[in-house]
């Protein structure tokens, strides 16, 4: 694993001398690696694909930011008093085309694309002989396909036309690729997916644990058809995850989800595994703050336990408005006040509102546990998932074990009923989807979904429920098309808000002073200054 960010090095020193030509007298060193020489094995292709997992947990993803960037846009969180600065932009929708958070996301996506192109680049230059080496060269390659699909949905979803580079050549040839139409980046993605659902194998070993199965591709090829409105596609994707060869499953306990122990759960379909890829030879826990493959900075763990927590760094509430979800007539009858057992899984909050009201059950020493103390004048209710304060009173440092989740089984049951739905199949497939989900938390089931309108009610509430603070909210709030009546709404009636700063340039992201001060292609179509 020692050369595992050689990558980064080898594809800077070739861009540095692309298109410069040699005096026959030059000499070359025989021994020195060079791009066109040294993956020819399956270990080199192994690092270059490990390479491309780590970025992953650069600036503008899920080390730090990503967290932050779409709990607060979807306004599942709020800030506190303590935030200040470009995060603050993000909870107040005041930003611009130069903040800091969306700028990296920007340049840490087109990077996990830059290496992807470069494992599949020489993965089909490598031909080798043995049976084994060639088992792996497709893996890696399929491996690198997901991880470029998983980046171009990110982008295509954020900034919607956006440039497509398709393979390392292109971008050695034009550094200033234009921007293509989004349907021409959705239909890569699919491209990506269906060859990466094809040689990607089921399962790991344990070491290899995280990397990306066949099960992973079909659940982002799935929701890939869903965010398009390919429903009849996403069904019979999503359907596959459901049957053999796939043993998915959902977690017994929801709360393990969300802690230390998360990695080996039936319902994992891809996470970020913080902490645990240390051992593939990404780097050492710590930092998080732009330490990404510097010396003594590589950043393995998130964040988000600390700055979440409320005896720490206390950057954000969950919204009242996330609070309330978690109320709704009862399924039984649909007048009574129901209020869903998922609240005491999500947040700290008194008891009328479902959440948590005591923290530090296994905590040892002193009284224990402890009562939350729901009086604080900002707001009464804090996250409870993803953080450690069932263990630690005051956890200590902000490198968080807890893996990222991207995609779980239960995220795939509920767009498997909205897929379902949206063909005007409200009958007993996707209640009992639906219920599956429900059943694990305890929530009481339904009983019917009624029309197809109601029933997008009932799946709507679902996904903001279950999927309470886990980056989905944003994305369901736009791709539904209600993120400026909804959002707004919302903000306006928070205590101590009022606001309602959604406006129509904020369907897509704006284009990042990143790009388009190094781009001309690509600043010349900005429209607005904004997308």
């Amino acid at each position: 694993m020692k050369h595992i960010f050689q990558v980064l090095i080898l594809a800077v020193l070739l861009l540095g001398t692309a298109g410069c030509s040699k005096s026959k007298l030059e000499l070359e060193n025989q021994i020195a690696y060079s791009y066109e020489t040294y993956f020819n094995n399956s270990a080199a292709l192994n690092e270059a694909t490990i390479a491309t997992y780590s970025t992953l947990l650069h600036n503008g993803l899920w080390a730090r930011d990503y967290y932050y960037i779409f709990d607060m846009l979807g306004y599942e969180a709020k800030k506190t008093a303590n935030m200040q600065g470009d995060l603050a932009e993000l909870a107040d929708y005041s930003f611009g085309t130069n903040q800091v958070q969306i700028g990296h996301l920007w340049q840490s996506l087109y990077r996990i694309i830059w290496r992807a192109n470069i494992v599949v680049d020489r993965s089909i230059a490598w031909n080798p002989s043995l049976p084994a080496d060639q088992a792996k060269v497709k893996q890696y390659m399929a491996e690198a396909k997901f991880l470029r699909a998983y980046a171009y949905f990110n982008i295509v979803n954020l900034w919607g036309d956006a440039p497509l580079i398709q393979s390392y050549e292109e971008v050695i040839k034009n550094n200033y690729m234009p921007r293509s139409p989004a349907a021409s980046i959705w239909a890569f993605i699919e491209k990506d997916l269906i060859e990466a659902q094809a040689d990607l194998p089921l399962s790991y070993a344990a070491v290899d644990l995280g990397r990306a199965t066949k099960g992973a591709a079909t659940a982002l090829l799935g929701k890939t058809y869903l965010y398009q409105k390919k429903w009849l596609l996403a069904q019979q994707e999503l359907t596959k995850l459901t049957q053999a060869p796939y043993n998915y499953t959902l977690e017994t306990n929801y709360n393990s989800l969300f802690s230390p122990t998360n990695q080996n759960s039936p319902e994992n379909i891809f996470q970020v595994m913080n902490g645990a890829w240390t051992s593939w030879g990404i780097g050492n826990p710590y930092y998080m703050f732009g330490g990404q493959e510097t010396s003594g900075g590589k950043a393995t763990n998130s964040g988000r336990a600390m700055e979440y927590g409320f005896n720490n760094w206390n950057n954000v509430y969950i919204s009242n408005a996330s609070v309330k979800a978690f109320t709704y007539p009862s399924p039984v009858d649909g007048v009574t006040s129901y209020t869903d057992p998922r609240a005491n899984f999500t947040f700290y909050g008194n008891a009328s509102s479902g959440g948590d009201t005591d923290y530090c059950e296994q905590c040892t020493g002193g009284a224990l546990p402890f009562p939350f103390n729901a009086a604080d004048p900002q707001g009464d209710y804090k996250w409870k998932k993803y953080e450690y304060y069932d263990r630690e009173k005051n956890p200590a440092d902000p490198i968080s074990t807890i893996n990222g989740q991207v995609i779980r089984f239960a995220d795939v049951l509920l767009m498997l009923a909205e897929a379902n739905i949206q063909q005007g199949t409200v009958t007993s497939t996707p209640l009992n989807l639906i219920n599956q989900v429900r059943s694990r938390s305890g929530a009481l089931p339904y009983t019917s979904l009624g029309d197809k309108d109601k029933a997008m009610q009932i799946i709507m509430r679902e996904r903001q429920l279950e999927l309470c603070g886990e980056q989905s909210r944003y994305f369901d709030l736009i791709r539904w098309g209600i993120a400026k009546q909804t959002i707004n709404t919302l903000r306006a009636a928070e205590p101590g808000d009022g606001k309602q700063p959604f406006q129509d340039k904020h369907l897509l992201f704006p284009i990042p002073d990143v790009e388009k001060n190094y781009n001309p292609n690509v600043a010349n179509a900005v429209k607005n200054d904004w997308n």
